[in-house]
């Protein structure tokens, strides 16, 4: 089939590769526009803008799918279909209606569950023990549409989110290039999505990573992974911001002196920083201060100088 390929971050340049080793032909790529990245916030193009470069492929980077010089672009590459991979925006019935076969996008949940921008964020962040990618025609609908395919992936216990889509970005590629095999070859039907199970995953902001010591050591646990490596779990420290990463519940017996830390309260033993929760301490692995490197817990730990007991809040 003739393509156009819709993905903007890194989680969707592997589907890119994989479409691109197949048998069908990728005449473009859709992404969205340059923005500003990173710490020095330059203008930057996405992931999938520089691979479609290297690829030789034309780039179609619009404001908004609706925007009539784009829609008519698309009419004139004519695709029987667009694969789509966390592409980051609506796509408008006037653009859905243009291939034959439509809009086929990888989403990573099974659907209907977590459906919307951040479903492996919020599979770790709500303790599931499975999730996976779901291969299915798009339509007006945020995430609605008849399902073609679907894979399942256990949610390992230390998993970030960054972690679990790695490995979903790389198996579920594999499920998009066998979805449009399957439409090609006309084996494939689209079937509707169940009505019960609906659950929705919606942007988790930098707000919402802020960690509540007050919460129980799995729960804190769970929403630093979720948050790692965006948009980056935090806690304060003598009112400055100090990032968070991956954090493990410490076992049964700590060290005597942690077992009866308060909610937020820091204890540097030998070797390991642990911090009370609403239930038993968790271990704190590398953090970074405003303005300083990342480092180990320890390291920051020795750094501090003060009067009385260090707290995070």
């Amino acid at each position: 089939m003739r393509l156009v390929f819709a993905g903007t971050p890194q989680t969707a340049v592997p589907a890119l590769d994989a479409v691109l080793a197949s048998r069908h032909e990728v005449a473009a790529v859709l992404t969205r526009p340059e923005a500003p990245a990173g710490r020095g916030r330059h203008v930057v193009s996405s992931p999938v803008a520089r691979r479609a470069a290297e690829a030789g492929l034309e780039v179609l980077t619009p404001a908004r799918a609706r925007d009539p010089q784009f829609l008519e672009r698309l009419r004139q590459i004519a695709p029987d279909c667009v694969p789509m991979v966390a592409y980051g925006a609506l796509i408008p019935q006037a653009a859905l209606d243009v291939p034959a076969h439509g809009w086929v996008n990888l989403h990573f949940s099974v659907l209907p569950a977590w459906r919307g921008a951040a479903p492996v964020q919020h599979a770790i962040l709500h303790g599931d023990d499975v999730t996976g990618a779901t291969a299915f025609r798009v339509v007006a609908e945020l995430d609605a549409g008849p399902v073609y395919g679907v894979l399942t992936e256990p949610v390992r216990p230390t998993d970030t989110t960054g972690d679990l889509l790695d490995r979903l970005a790389h198996s579920g590629a594999q499920l998009l290039v066998a979805t449009l095999d399957g439409i090609e070859a006309g084996t494939l039907a689209a079937i509707p999505q169940p009505a019960e199970g609906v659950s929705f995953a919606p942007k988790i902001t930098p707000a919402d990573a802020r960690v509540d010591w007050k919460l129980p050591a799995h729960v804190v646990d769970r929403l630093i992974r979720a948050c790692t490596p965006e948009p980056g779990a935090w806690t304060e420290h003598d009112g400055a911001r100090l990032k968070l990463g991956p954090v493990s519940p410490a076992g049964p017996d700590p060290a005597a002196d942690a077992q009866d830390l308060a909610p937020g309260e820091v204890l540097a033993a030998r070797h390991d920083v642990f911090v009370g929760t609403g239930s038993r301490p968790v271990r704190l692995g590398e953090v970074q201060a405003e303005g300083k490197r990342r480092m180990t817990a320890s390291d920051w730990a020795r750094g501090l100088r003060s009067a009385g007991p260090v707290r995070l809040t």
